[in-house]
């Protein structure tokens, strides 16, 4: 008897167990008439800023976060005209080409890779200084005092090449 009960307790709990691992696997009903969410525009390039950018050729024109190619001369608000083809002209008749990756803010400013790849690095060495104060000079005092090991033990080893050379001369004499 105690063995039936025993066989038939754990039976019961395998069943039990099998039934409570499971996982709600539906999707809840949407209520009727309510209404599906609006879809939220992308951005091409994630971070870029409004206004004129050349990308593989190509002049792309973000304005609201929203990126797409021009396809005909765009006039700024302080009249720089910017053609498909990236050429800039100022109101004063001065041309400037775009090149890979410069911007060109919807207010007629033209910044190229260059400056804002040094103003990034500038400020990541800012703020690198800010969290770790000192930790860039001492830096620097390292290298300076490893390049003058290095500089020290090429100077030693031209010496005892030198020294080699001479008494190898000595012994063959």
């Amino acid at each position: 008897m105690n063995t039936r009960f025993l066989f038939s307790f754990i039976i019961g709990i395998a069943l039990l167990a099998g039934t409570t691992a499971q996982a709600q696997t539906r999707v809840p009903a949407r209520r009727p008439g309510a209404v599906a969410p609006r879809p939220r525009p992308t951005n091409m390039g994630a971070g870029m800023k409004d206004g004129l950018t050349m990308k593989d050729g190509r002049i792309i024109l973000t304005e609201l976060g929203i990126s797409n190619p021009t396809t005909a001369d765009k006039k700024l608000l302080n009249g720089v005209v910017i053609s498909t083809t990236g050429l800039v002209t100022a109101t004063d008749g001065t041309t400037t080409q775009l090149t890979e990756g410069d911007l060109v803010s919807l207010t007629g400013r033209v910044t190229t890779r260059r400056s804002i790849v040094v103003a990034d690095s500038l400020s990541k060495a800012r703020s690198f200084d800010l969290k770790y104060p000192g930790k860039r000079k001492k830096m620097e005092e390292d290298a300076e005092r490893k390049a003058k090991v290095k500089a020290k033990l090429a100077e030693d080893k031209a010496k005892i090449a030198e020294k080699r050379a001479r008494d190898k001369e000595k012994s063959k004499r």
